[in-house]
């Protein structure tokens, strides 16, 4: 008897199998619950880097950062001043290959004429330094400048340390700023 009600259900585990098979194999055609291998998330983070900054609105005044998920998925990060360049980016994001989802945490910034007004005295402080004057030749200065509710948070990159050191100083001394984060990173540290 035992028996027979095995023999019963082998049928149905049968195509239970197949269903379970065919399930995963759709799921990895369409990308969804499929992991990326290691070039293709590289390729995804390039070309993610490159569409960000190729945006025509991205400035000085903005940061924008990002992260790519073994699953496709790229997170968009840090602040922008100007509203239309937070949906910009991630429809740019979302035009990459392999890209199954975009969750855009970027941060608009505040309207405000008096962080308007420090965001350009603390580009003057910095860009206008003979230390840091070369930066400003660049395509893309690297040294971004966020300014929110008169506190400034100053993001990139930097060749040494000296130069970290003075963008900071130089940012404390324009008047109106509560405080200066000074979150450079430098390229000679990284070397070593």
């Amino acid at each position: 008897m035992k028996t027979s009600a095995f023999a019963s259900l082998l049928p149905t585990l049968r195509v239970f199998v197949i269903l379970t098979v065919l399930a995963q194999s759709l799921l990895a055609q369409t990308g969804q619950g499929a992991q990326l291998d290691q070039k293709s998330l590289e390729r995804i983070t390039r070309e993610a880097r490159h569409e960000l900054v190729m945006l025509p609105f991205y400035g000085v005044f903005d940061n924008l950062a990002y992260k790519v998920d073994p699953d496709g998925t790229v997170t968009l990060l840090g602040q922008v001043a100007r509203p239309t360049l937070k949906t910009d980016a991630e429809r740019a994001v979302k035009r990459i290959e392999g890209v199954t989802n975009v969750v855009n945490n970027i941060d608009v910034l505040p309207t405000s004429i008096n962080d308007d007004r420090i965001r350009r005295a603390v580009y003057r402080a910095i860009y206008g330094n003979s230390v840091l004057a070369p930066y400003q030749l660049r395509a893309v200065p690297p040294i971004h400048i966020i300014v929110k509710n008169g506190n400034v948070t100053l993001e990139g990159a930097v060749a040494r340390q000296m130069d970290k050191q003075v963008a900071g100083t130089q940012a404390n001394q324009v008047s109106g700023v509560f405080s200066v984060k000074n979150n450079l990173q430098v390229d000679e540290e990284e070397k070593k």
